[in-house]
């Protein structure tokens, strides 16, 4: 059964939670994933300007959600497989896609982004919760092959009141896929708060009628993160079957930049969120136990900026489309109203050309 109360290991004012049985990660490990935490707050800051720059179309932050998102990537092995959500961009970044390659998506790029056999990285995922069966897929044929492989699937709050997520939980259950579902709760979809979704005790415990393990762990600590997760990919990876993984967090910023956040939800609500900032509780902790001071922050501050610099170029870099693509990649073997297509759009060009 999950705990009553999300595990907690570091708590907001950056001290060590005294009353947590659970170990913390290595000194080496937190001072990673504080790295990563720094680049993944500058990637949603650079983003958001982007698209104000007319650069992006749309821009999904993960501000706030960040601990989640580096601690997804950090706990998996090169051979694992992380399927993301349309939010979880600093997550596949953190995971070692470059970022230029991930945000061709939302710039509107016909490539639509990476390739997911570089780095087992699955696409992100728009429409809610489809990425869950897939990732069950993947994570099932790892285990028929009797390969070491665990998949790590992520998605919000509102995508467990979709019916592929339970269809997900129920075919992981029953042939053991070695899958760790984890569900980033930042209280709502979209508008919808998380109490007009579900009344169950908290997310978690939807994995017990499917006879799945469900935790609960503080989505703004990093360190508890780290471990939850690394616990339950390890378990996974034993063959104890699928994991979930509720971890409790906030949407600091609107849905994206197309929405209004403030018709749905008060200021204030999210103002207590700010003492909480995943960022801010990691840097603390890490001083505290003079694991970083001005020089490494400088460091990490460096490396963000190496990271915004690189998303800049990318997305600065103007294109030109070619039509005809439009038609390549669609079938491996052409279709006759495919070529049909393709033969009227070849002439309208050839007439613009004569034209000119």
């Amino acid at each position: 059964m999950p705990t009553a109360v999300p595990v907690q290991l570091i708590g907001p004012d950056g001290e060590r939670v005294a009353t947590s049985a659970r170990a913390m990660p290595s000194d080496a490990d937190l001072v990673r994933a504080y790295t990563a935490l720094v680049a993944a707050r500058r990637l949603n800051d650079q983003a958001y300007a982007l698209v104000r720059q007319g650069r992006l179309a749309v821009y999904p932050s993960s501000h706030g959600q960040e601990a989640c998102q580096v601690a997804a990537a950090q706990v998996l092995d090169a051979a694992d497989w992380l399927f993301p959500t349309y939010r979880d961009t600093a997550a596949v970044v953190a995971r070692g896609v470059p970022a230029g390659e991930v945000l061709v998506l939302l710039k509107g790029d016909w490539h639509s982004g990476y390739d997911p056999y570089t780095h087992n990285v699955a696409p992100q995922a728009t429409p809610l919760a489809t990425q869950l069966l897939h990732a069950v897929g993947v994570a099932h044929a790892a285990r028929l092959r009797v390969e070491p492989t665990v998949v790590l699937a992520m998605c919000g709050d509102g995508a467990t009141s979709e019916g592929d997520f339970h269809e997900a939980l129920n075919f992981a259950a029953v042939f053991r896929a070695p899958v760790v579902f984890f569900v980033q709760n930042n209280e709502y979809a979209i508008s919808v708060p998380l109490a007009r979704q579900s009344v169950a005790p908290s997310l978690a415990h939807k994995g017990i009628g499917y006879g799945i393990r469900g935790e609960r762990v503080d989505g703004n600590d990093a360190a508890a993160l780290l471990t939850v997760l690394g616990d339950a990919v390890t378990r996974a990876r034993e063959g104890a079957g699928p994991q979930l993984i509720e971890a409790h967090t906030y949407r600091m910023q609107a849905h994206t930049n197309a929405d209004d956040a403030r018709r749905y939800r008060a200021d204030a609500d999210v103002a207590a969120w700010e003492h909480r900032d995943p960022l801010a509780r990691l840097s603390t902790y890490l001083r505290g136990r003079g694991l970083l001071d001005d020089a490494g922050q400088q460091v990490a501050d460096a490396a963000a900026e190496e990271l915004a610099a690189g998303m800049r170029e990318e997305l600065f870099r103007d294109v030109t489309p070619d039509p005809a693509d439009l038609f390549t990649h669609v079938f491996a073997v052409p279709t006759p109203q495919l070529i049909e297509q393709s033969a009227v759009v070849a002439d309208e060009q050839s007439r613009e050309g004569a034209l000119r």
